[in-house]
């Protein structure tokens, strides 16, 4: 089954949701779970039911790629 982006994380059964042990402790996070076929499943700690957004995996390794080359940085200075 395709899931959609914008699904609501709630919907998501059987995932195991991680933060990273960066993450405080008022859950001021990003939460990410491998789906069943692979993709991976993004969403905000502080609304955990809320809409879940989709990305393979190759999206994800180069958003990782651009965070550790500090190419966001601009974005939370």
């Amino acid at each position: 089954m395709k899931i959609e982006n914008g699904v609501a994380a709630t919907d998501l059964d059987g995932v195991t949701w991680q933060k990273s042990r960066y993450s405080g402790a008022q859950g001021d996070c990003v939460e990410l779970a491998r789906l069943t076929d692979g993709e991976i499943a993004v969403r905000n700690s502080r609304d955990p039911g809320g809409p879940a957004l989709v990305f393979t995996p190759r999206e994800i390794t180069a958003m990782f790629a651009g965070v550790r080359d500090g190419e966001f940085d601009h974005l939370v200075d």
